[in-house]
């Protein structure tokens, strides 16, 4: 057992997901699966980086795991809690409390300031702290711009709002869709620094998404997606070896052989 392994069944794991899968039905009225997980952990704090291309199942799969979508079958144990077997009030609230989200598309709230969007991120958590809004803005390097309103930043700034807002509940699980994919190389190493720092200091758990290999060198943990998810395996594998793609990869995250 490689020792990545032996060290993630040492602790209990934050997130424990077993047979995991979800499909969509195509305009034709096919059933599609797209998401085909048999088993998936992740230790209290740690980081872990998934590899995969677009089609990959990337944002389906941390949509899943968040409670955004419903799975078809299988079990999502977050912190103890099957978000699966939840009603949605229940998953809502474990998600304010537990869970932090950083979207490809930023979802910020229009009509509000960058401050408020980072603020309001807070409502169903313990509350808001203007304070820690105000400190994570100076964080992300946006102290200047926090009445700023998400039209009047640039897409790089807006992304770092939507970084400082995910941080904003002290969550167990940061789970981050291609986080740094608007933002300049500068930007990008500061606002995942970011990311990972104040992860590390509240012993929060990040699973990031990427396919920038600037991001994933970050890492020490990267596991490629199509090892995670069997579905994606048709539409990603070539015809060679895929065990050979990549000397970084490990299966850490994975918990195989259950």
């Amino acid at each position: 057992m490689p020792a990545s392994m032996s060290r993630d069944t040492e602790r209990s794991p934050l997130l424990d997901v077993e047979g995991l899968t979800k499909s969509y039905v195509t305009p034709d009225g096919v059933a599609e699966l797209v998401i085909d997980v048999p088993t998936f952990r992740l230790e209290q704090g740690g980081q872990v980086a998934l590899r995969g291309p677009s089609g990959s199942g990337k944002t389906t799969f941390l949509h899943l795991l968040a409670g955004i979508l419903a799975a078809d079958a299988g079990r999502i144990l977050l912190d103890g809690h099957d978000l699966v077997a939840m009603h949605e009030a229940s998953r809502d609230r474990l998600r304010a409390r537990s869970l932090g989200y950083v979207f490809q598309t930023f979802n910020l709230l229009p009509g509000y300031t960058a401050l408020e969007n980072v603020a309001l991120g807070m409502l169903f958590g313990e509350g808001i702290d203007e304070a820690r809004a105000r400190e994570l803005l100076d964080r992300v390097g946006l102290s200047d711009r926090a009445a700023y309103k998400p039209g009047q930043l640039s897409v790089g700034q807006q992304q770092r709002v939507a970084v400082a807002r995910a941080l904003a509940n002290r969550p167990r699980l940061v789970l981050a869709d291609e986080p740094t994919g608007n933002l300049d190389s500068l930007r990008a190493q500061e606002s995942l620094a970011l990311i990972r720092e104040v992860c590390a200091e509240q012993g929060a758990a990040l699973l990031l998404v990427s396919h920038d290999a600037e991001i994933l060198a970050r890492f020490d943990r990267v596991t490629e997606l199509a090892d995670v998810n069997r579905a994606a395996r048709v539409d990603v594998a070539g015809p060679g070896d895929r065990a050979g793609r990549g000397d970084r990869v490990t299966r850490g995250a994975m918990g195989e052989g259950r």
